[in-house]
């Protein structure tokens, strides 16, 4: 169904009417059903005109105040949504979520893109960090900003795309790449196409249905999760921020798991703690296919202090002594290898001497062993007299 042009006032406050009711069924679907529903109000962040594009009416924001929600909840800060219009007439709906973090942000993305019908060639698109495709247009997120753009009627896909390109670069920038837990998944970079991300614990019992162990996991602390399917079965990676969170849940998690297997309740095909990561597998055709995808997870810690960092002088004087005691190793080694070849090359010139200068030698000297040779067949040639040592003859009035 197409739109109505702005004609009149009450066409105007008409629109203005539907745009509220669109975000507030939005933000409905996002936060808790129990939260009270905050109000909408005019904003300027969707730009009025941008390339061939121009905003349909004012837009409007909902503020969702994420700073009193319940921990294991979406961060959502607020929501913006507007319509746009083409120069050829095609319109576009387009809904801004604001969150606290980029994970956050990612995580909206994975879950949009899954519950609009994502296209096997979303990765033909790249627009913000990471974009896909859709039935009815295009989902994208850059920074802790999350994007849809959905085309209204039979506008054409490629408007959304066009439109998304001319947005994603008035959003923040951010981080500028996706989290790091899903790029510990086995095959990532396949895998994470179609991967839905976790930031809260609905998030995560909506990816993983019917299994309630995912009940036990708290989210308390800056908890993240990623699902992915690999076949027929399903790998979960939760990451926990300390050491702590993670030997309390994985504690919580055997203890459900013998419950609800006394119970006859499904349970994981198989669960292990990995560092600080606790991994299921579900719906695995048997245990030993399970147990080979944990296998594939590995834990690797990376630490960001918000401060100074208290160990930067320990790190230093270790860098500088392996630094040092690398050029040390490659001046012995090159010292070595020039020794070597000096001594190589000395031998083979000497050598080279040694074997002229006594050529020399047997050429100009008899071959009798040093003894006098007589000349008694006329073999021998003339004797080279300037070789011939001189001897005075005795005076004859000396005798």
């Amino acid at each position: 169904m197409g739109l109505i042009r702005p004609v009149s006032k009450s066409g105007s406050t008409i629109r203005i009417g539907i745009n509220v009711i669109i975000c507030l069924t939005l933000v409905h679907s996002i936060v808790r059903a129990n939260a009270p529903l905050p109000r909408a109000k005019p904003t300027k962040i969707l730009p009025s005109e941008i390339g061939s594009f121009h905003l349909i009416g004012p837009a409007t924001e909902i503020d969702a105040g994420s700073e009193k929600e319940a921990p294991g909840t979406n961060p959502l800060k607020s929501m913006v949504g507007g319509y746009y219009e083409s120069a050829d007439g095609a319109h576009l709906r387009v809904t801004l979520f604001k969150w606290q973090t980029d994970s956050a942000a990612y995580s909206s993305l994975t879950t949009l893109r899954q519950g609009r019908g994502s296209n096997s060639d979303s990765q033909t698109e790249t627009v913000g960090t990471v974009s896909a495709l859709t039935d009815d247009g295009i989902v994208f997120f850059e920074g802790p900003t999350s994007v849809q753009i959905i085309s209204v009627g039979d506008t054409q896909r490629g408007r959304a795309v066009e439109l998304a390109r001319l947005l994603a670069p008035t959003l923040e920038k951010g981080e500028g790449d996706i989290p790091v837990l899903v790029k510990h998944l086995p095959n990532w970079e396949v895998v994470q196409r179609q991967a839905v991300y976790a930031t809260s614990a609905d998030v995560l019992a909506r990816g993983v249905p019917n299994q309630p162990i995912v009940g036990e996991i708290s989210f308390d602390g800056g908890t993240e999760a990623v699902i992915a399917n690999y076949g027929q079965s399903q790998l979960v990676i939760v990451e926990f921020t300390t050491p702590q969170f993670s030997i309390d849940n994985d504690q919580r998690i055997w203890t459900r798991i013998d419950e609800l297997k006394k119970k006859g309740e499904p349970v994981p095909s198989a669960y292990r703690r990995v560092g600080n990561y606790s991994v299921f597998v579900f719906n695995a055709p048997d245990e030993k296919t399970a147990n080979a995808l944990i296998e594939q997870v590995k834990y690797e810690q990376v630490v960001q202090w918000l401060g100074d960092d208290p160990h930067l002088y320990q790190r230093l004087q270790r860098y500088f002594a392996q630094t040092s005691a690398g050029v040390l190793v490659a001046v012995l080694k090159s010292s070595g290898l020039s020794l070597l070849f000096c001594l190589a090359a000395g031998a083979l010139i000497g050598t080279m001497l040694f074997r002229r200068r006594r050529a020399q030698r047997a050429a100009g000297y008899s071959d009798a062993g040093g003894s006098i040779r007589l000349n008694l067949d006329d073999l021998t040639g003339p004797v080279a007299s300037r070789r011939l040592l001189t001897t005075k003859q005795p005076d004859q009035d000396s005798r």
